[in-house]
């Protein structure tokens, strides 16, 4: 695989305070993949994604963009990245139309496929109603869905994404992973930082897990999940008794989540065991049944990450 960027050693002290936010910071990111940041709050996500993008000049390290030393020419990021910041934007005083077709034409779009794009986007995400409302007139949500048509306009080869999802619907919220995963069809990288984990999920291809300006591990939800505990959970919610499952106590570890409700921890070993016995005891017992394998929630917190990624 060709690599998108290439980051070595990456550091970030601030002077102010003298925290190092970014220690040392190593990894690579594949051109044409969906790579997700994770970890917790203060965590160096934003810092590190702040230096890929040309917003923060480290304190030390190399970042090469398609093999260019971004650290000493900072100046063609542009022409490769776009970036979707969590702050508020800067053209908060344009109509939404306007903040795009802008974009597009700084991006080098010609005028007439600026106008095509910006109509595409505009009807894609459901913003031709706010066509004569100035952006910082807007909500939250409405904020975010334009900031990310100014993110995707134009098209750049690598798009950044810092917590894409905030603010935004459940409807609207699979409208926008949907969207990242057309994007990646056509080749274009995307990186995302996100604590949105049950989403991120079915749409991420490796993930790296930050905590305390570190890497804590990197790898493909497969690689990763095989380094941590591999207990399969039965989470069982019953209609009558539960004690005639009890058997199920040799099998593995019983939570009780509520009078009615059991989630049974098993190795790998014994959950077909487990099984067998559920449909033994029968399943018009149950009012549902679920066999699920460990989250990517699990493997953040079993890897270092934190005790949540609130």
């Amino acid at each position: 695989m060709n690599i998108a960027y290439q980051i070595e050693n990456l550091t970030k002290i601030y002077k102010k305070t003298g925290k190092k936010a970014n220690d040392g910071l190593s990894l690579h990111i594949h051109e044409g993949e969906i790579f997700g940041l994770l970890g917790p709050n203060g965590a160096g996500k934003s810092t590190l994604v702040n230096q890929i993008a040309g917003l923060l000049r480290p304190t030390s390290g190399l970042v090469r963009l398609f093999g260019i030393d971004v650290t000493k020419r900072p100046d063609v990021i542009p022409e490769y990245v776009a970036v979707q910041p969590q702050a508020a934007m800067t053209l908060r005083d344009l109509y939404p139309e306007e903040a795009l077709q802008y974009t597009a034409q700084l991006r080098g779009v010609p005028t007439s496929i600026a106008r095509r794009q910006t109509q595409e986007l505009m009807d894609e995400l459901d913003l031709n109603s706010l066509r004569k409302r100035s952006i910082h007139r807007l909500s939250g949500g409405q904020q975010q869905l334009v900031s990310l048509a100014v993110t995707f306009v134009g098209d750049r080869p690598v798009q950044i994404f810092d917590e894409p999802t905030n603010n935004l619907d459940p409807q609207v919220r699979r409208k926008v992973w949907d969207k990242l995963l057309q994007l990646n069809q056509r080749g274009i990288t995307i990186i995302v930082v996100t604590h949105n984990v049950l989403e991120a999920e079915q749409v991420l291809h490796r993930v790296g897990i930050i905590n305390h300006g570190r890497l804590l591990s990197i790898g493909t939800l497969g690689e990763l999940k095989a380094k941590v505990d591999q207990q399969i959970r039965l989470d069982l919610s019953f209609k009558s008794d539960p004690a005639l499952f009890k058997s199920l106590e040799s099998l593995g570890e019983v939570q009780v989540i509520a009078p009615r409700h059991w989630t049974i921890l098993c190795h790998h070993d014994t959950v077909q065991q487990a099984i067998n016995q559920i449909f033994q005891v029968g399943l018009q017992h149950l009012d549902d049944f679920r066999i699920l394998t460990p989250s990517l929630e699990d493997v953040y917190l079993q890897l270092g990450g934190g005790t949540n990624l609130g």
